[in-house]
């Protein structure tokens, strides 16, 4: 037969774990037709793979591209990175649903947090997905609906238990998102307003979706101190109570005390999985992670949301309780190491001089100590305000990563080096996370992982999860999610100070069976789709 695309004489690395095995690749009509030896095969385009592996497109578990793909629809950084599928609505931040406040409401109070430039004019996932496709996106999304606008669509954005009218509408709510496609909820037990969430409040919401083939409960968990362990035994309470498999979100180690003890955090996965649950988690390859600067206050002081968040920062007694808090470490935990947070982007263009400065930095400059600096951002960006946290250390990256249910999730986001973000200075794991395992992980010494492993973790494992039955592997009759990466050159090149740049090594990644990236450029092509649960 004559295929649109010809990829010939690559090493397939399947995405099973399988060893890798010499083969072409033949896409016609958006899916693989063949795998085999296929040179004498009639194509529309021939690419010459000699040395180079061929393998599924990668499927970023965790990511916060929701709306920035409305902004910028070409994903460059993540497509440049080989990804062909974003996983959104993850730390309890969905765009949907808005309820009774409506999408304009829904945006006032995790707009901060879902940074983006068009106006959200959606109700639920069904809205939003016509959004997106509507203006055509490059990569594939898969979307997750959120703790966060549950709460803020019955109004409880206060630090209380929710009543049980408002918890019956958050269970209709969750319920209509799954049935309208998306694949698991999600909390952000750490974040505002899901953080005021108990562990009976989520058992009953997994349990309001339980009942869908494949659906599942994802969690950014309580990060507090002394919870290293209850946070994850937290995680598996509620997907025994509520009969779902659980998704841990971005493991690591950030309490500086608890370095080099990671084997803690995996045994409680490790029983809880002999014991008959289904328990993954997720990781990236970084020793810093994002988060908003607010992630140094008080939980009390941010209840209710911006508004009242602001205006409690107006009173003297309020805000110096705050400040005393922040220095002595939220809630009880360490201090900050003030000079570990770098500002990555703020709303406003009067601060765009803070970007690049960490806050104990802004606070020299400013002549207050680094907590009042920060409330004092929180003010100006209404809690507009991103930070790079250096919190971890090497030896614990190497460890998860490694560990048999890690996959990896970047937490970043899809975005363009000329788009919405262009001014900013994101975590370079918007543009490396995927090249970075590869060349830094898998080909640099000491190794952590094969490169079988690691396609595995990146393609068929968070496949297995989502329950992609058609994504995931190489393989006839699947579609032609496809990534050709050079194993020798593969590499990450975004850095802390300069993270808009773009990896080595992958020439050439299809979506769909359309080429996005061609001869290492973007094509401007946009093929990607929602996928919804239960036909993706």
């Amino acid at each position: 037969m004559a295929f649109d695309t010809l990829i010939l004489d690559g090493v397939v690395v399947d995405g099973t774990g399988a060893p890798g095995f010499k083969a072409d690749v033949g896409i016609a009509g958006g899916l693989i037709e063949a795998v085999g030896n296929l040179a004498d095969s009639e194509a529309a385009r021939r690419i010459d793979a000699s040395g180079h592996v061929v393998c599924p497109g990668f499927i970023d578990m965790h990511t916060h591209s929701d709306v920035t793909l409305i902004d910028d629809p070409g994903g460059e950084s993540k497509a440049h990175q080989g990804v062909t599928t974003e996983v959104t609505g993850n730390c309890s931040y969905s765009p949907f649903p808005a309820g009774a406040v409506g999408p304009e409401g829904l945006q006032d109070a995790l707009g901060g947090t879902l940074i983006s430039k068009a106006k959200w004019e959606w109700q639920d996932l069904d809205g939003w997905a016509n959004a997106l496709e509507g203006n055509g996106v490059s990569v594939n999304v898969a979307a997750q609906v959120g703790n966060s606008p549950l709460r803020v669509a019955v109004g409880a954005t206060a630090d209380r238990p929710v009543t049980e009218d408002e918890l019956a509408e958050m269970k209709r709510l969750a319920a209509e998102a799954v049935e309208q496609g998306a694949f698991s909820l999600s909390t952000g037990l750490s974040v505002a307003p899901s953080c005021y969430a108990s562990t009976d409040e989520v058992v009953e919401l997994c349990k309001a979706i339980s009942h869908y083939d494949g659906a599942f409960y994802v969690t950014h968990a309580r990060v507090l101190p002394g919870l290293h362990i209850k946070n994850i035994e937290e995680a598996v309470e509620i997907g025994r109570r509520a009969g779902v498999p659980v998704q841990y979100s971005h493991m690591a180690i950030t309490e500086r005390f608890l370095y080099g003890r990671g084997q803690e955090k995996v045994e409680v996965i490790d029983r809880a999985r002999a014991e008959g649950l289904d328990v993954t988690y997720d990781m990236y390859p970084y020793t810093a992670a994002g988060a908003g600067i607010s992630q140094t206050v008080p939980l009390w002081i941010q209840e209710g949301g911006v508004d009242a968040y602001v205006e409690r920062l107006k009173d003297p007694a309020l805000r110096e309780r705050a400040r005393s808090e922040m220095i002595e470490g939220r809630e009880g935990g360490e201090p900050p190491l003030w000079d570990k947070w770098v500002i990555g982007n703020v709303g406003s263009e009067e601060n765009r001089g803070v970007i690049g400065m960490s806050l104990q930095d802004v606070a020299d400059e400013r002549g207050v100590d680094p907590a009042e600096a920060t409330l004092q951002l929180v003010e100006e960006e209404r809690d507009e305000v991103a930070a790079v946290a250096h919190n971890r250390v090497e030896g614990d990256v190497r460890f998860f990563m490694a560990h048999p249910q890690a996959m990896f999730g970047s937490d970043g986001r899809a975005v363009s080096p000329n788009g919405l973000y262009a001014k900013f200075q994101p975590h370079p794991r918007f543009y490396g996370t995927y090249p970075r395992v590869l060349g830094r992980y898998v080909r640099e010494q000491p190794a952590v992982l094969s490169l079988e492993s690691a396609i595995y973790k990146m393609t068929g494992f968070p496949a297995r999860r989502m329950g992609f039955e058609r994504r995931g592997r190489v393989a006839e009759g699947l579609a032609a999610d496809l990534v050709v990466f050079d194993p020798d050159t593969v590499i990450d090149n975004a850095t802390f100070e300069n993270p808009h740049q773009y990896p080595d090594g992958i020439p050439h990644v299809f979506v769909n069976g359309d080429a996005v990236i061609s001869d290492g450029a973007h094509t401007g092509a946009r093929p990607g789709r929602v996928l919804r649960r239960g036909s993706s």
